[in-house]
């Protein structure tokens, strides 16, 4: 197979990293996840990647649980995707992939700071980049650190890895009859309230016109075919 993208971002939700538990990290998913980037590596892909936390701690539902400020539980929440990106990192490194975290909220004993031409640099040294700490503001999520970190960096596409085959008219393990669409338009999202991305994200991608793939990262091979073009998942852009 042939690339069809030179540099690329692959957003994970926390929840990827569950697998079959009901919190923390599947060990087991991790090593999935690396395999299937190796295998894009290796056609010379470059790759980064933003991570969630959810598996660990979710900002918005913990501040309405323990009558906790916004604020406090959002950073607790970007605190968690540390745990995550080190973790991935940890994987990818045992397939021989170099990786380097980059983190929006500075510790320097475990993490670079994100630096935009830093991290420019280490994609084109083949290195794959996780970025960590969402952007490093409260209020934002991390599919907003996704949209931006892809502008920013320049990427092709940004892949949203999911659970599920694509983007769905309702949820498919609700809903027998829900259909998956092939293409929509950002707007369509934004009306459908797809809850694809937040409205924020959609919107950013929108503006600079950066095509997302939703796609299902648990089969394997998956983010291979993606990579190559091949016709799977949900392609959002403003063409269709």
């Amino acid at each position: 197979m042939k690339s069809k993208y030179k540099r690329v971002l692959l957003k994970l939700s926390g929840e990827a990293f569950l697998g079959e538990r009901s919190h923390g990290i599947d060990v087991s998913v991790c090593v999935h996840l690396a395999k299937q980037i190796k295998e894009v590596v290796d056609l010379g892909v470059e790759i980064a990647l933003v991570v969630g936390g959810g598996n660990i701690f979710r900002g918005v539902p913990k501040s309405k649980e323990f009558q906790m400020q916004r604020t406090v539980a959002d950073y607790m929440g970007m605190l968690a995707t540390v745990l995550n990106g080190l973790a991935l990192q940890n994987a990818l490194e045992h397939q021989g992939v170099s990786t380097r975290v980059m983190t929006a909220i500075q510790m320097h004993q475990i993490a670079e700071p994100y630096i935009r031409r830093r991290a420019i640099r280490h994609l084109e040294r083949k290195r794959v980049i996780i970025f960590v700490s969402g952007t490093g503001n409260p209020y934002f999520t991390t599919d907003t650190a996704a949209a931006l970190r892809s502008i920013e960096i320049g990427v092709d596409i940004l892949l949203k890895g999911t659970k599920v085959d694509g983007v769905y008219s309702g949820d498919p393990f609700k809903k027998k009859n829900a259909k998956m669409f092939s293409q929509l338009n950002y707007m369509e999202v934004i009306n459908k309230k797809l809850k694809i991305m937040d409205t924020t994200a959609i919107t950013l991608c929108m503006e600079n016109k950066l095509p997302i793939m939703v796609f299902n990262f648990m089969k394997q091979g998956n983010l291979k075919k993606a990579i190559c073009g091949q016709s799977i998942g949900t392609r959002i852009n403003n063409n269709y």
